[in-house]
């Protein structure tokens, strides 16, 4: 028997990222299926490189989407597809309209969500689990939540294997590292200066420094970039996510905060070293591969402030990030290397 099942996951990269695992896993299952993957733009290059995928719908959240009304009408327009299934790791209010506007006769969503009840079968969103793992709980399969760290997988075209492997070639023949220093919250991005000191270290030792961003962290990383004459180089803004994703399977390790990048570098199964300053790793979205490790503070009672984190400390102290040295991540880093 035939499925099409439509997944929603509208939440951030790191988010959707995070969620390939499980197309990856309801592809196995089925034999005869459909997957369709309803997110926003930003999302949407990420399940486009699912081999799982086949068909990315954009929900336009801020803009065409945005109001009530619109979203039942993109809700009933997707009716016309005949899903035999829906699965939503999301959890907001406008998710759990669409679902409801669908009246798919099979949903599971969890119990956290926004107007859970639109949900034939709800399940227990459990904070002790990995997000990976909590995704994998919709497919009721206990297996799964045992075996969970399974490794997001991102089908690559040609011209970018080829695209990546010219940069390369052309900035250095050294071992690479890379860095993503940068964050949208302040209280989850480690102090620049910290950074400086870490990298000093990482050039001294003989490795090439490439940096990592977005094009809203292209000041910030090209402002660390430029302290130095050589042996560094900032890809802020030049690469999409799927470029940045095959650019780390050239590096020997990633050093980044609590973001994306940690969950980009997954796709690429290289050691990560993840620094937590406002938030946990308890939160669920730390680096699972078997060479990753993280680092956080925990002995604070501030800690964590917030889930996404703030663009100040509200105690104005920061201690989260400051008591977290460049020597102590730079300890770690070694001891990654040389394992």
């Amino acid at each position: 028997m035939s499925e099409k099942i439509l997944i929603i996951q509208t939440a951030f990269i790191g988010d959707a990222i995070l969620t390939l695992p499980l197309v990856q896993k309801i592809n196995e299952i089925y034999s005869n299926i459909t997957i369709d993957v309803l997110t926003i733009q930003q999302n949407s290059l990420i399940f486009e490189s699912s081999p799982f995928v086949n068909n990315v719908i954009i929900f336009n959240k801020r803009k065409e989407h945005k109001s009530i009304i619109k979203t039942i009408k993109l809700a009933k327009k997707l009716k016309s597809n005949n899903y035999t299934k829906v699965i939503s790791p999301h959890r907001s209010f406008r998710t759990s309209l669409i679902v409801w506007a669908l009246k798919v006769k099979n949903s599971v969503g969890f119990d956290i969500s926004s107007m859970s009840f639109v949900y034939k079968k709800i399940v227990k969103y459990r904070l002790d689990y990995h997000e990976v793992q909590r995704d994998l709980s919709l497919l009721e399969n206990d297996d799964l939540i045992k075996n969970w760290k399974i490794l997001p997988v991102i089908k690559t075209e040609r011209k970018i294997l080829e695209k990546i492997q010219l940069f390369v070639k052309s900035i250095t023949n050294r071992k690479i590292i890379a860095i993503a220093p940068a964050s949208v919250w302040f209280t989850k991005t480690y102090p620049k200066d910290y950074f400086v000191k870490i990298i000093n270290e990482l050039i001294a030792k003989g490795f090439f420094i490439v940096l990592i961003g977005g094009e809203n962290d292209k000041k910030y990383c090209c402002g660390i970039k430029n302290l130095y004459n050589d042996n560094i180089i900032s890809t802020a803004g030049d690469f999409n996510i799927i470029e940045t994703i095959e650019l780390f399977k050239y590096c020997e390790l990633l050093v980044c905060n609590d973001s994306a990048p940690t969950h980009m570098a997954m796709c690429a199964n290289i050691p990560v070293l993840t620094i937590y300053c406002s938030t946990t790793p308890n939160f669920g979205f730390y680096p699972y591969n078997e060479r990753s490790q993280y680092l956080s503070y925990e002995d604070l009672e501030c800690k964590p402030c917030g889930i996404h984190g703030h663009k100040k400390c509200p105690i104005k102290t920061f201690r989260c990030a400051h008591l977290l040295s460049p020597q102590k991540i730079i300890t770690y880093i070694h001891q990654m290397l040389n394992r």
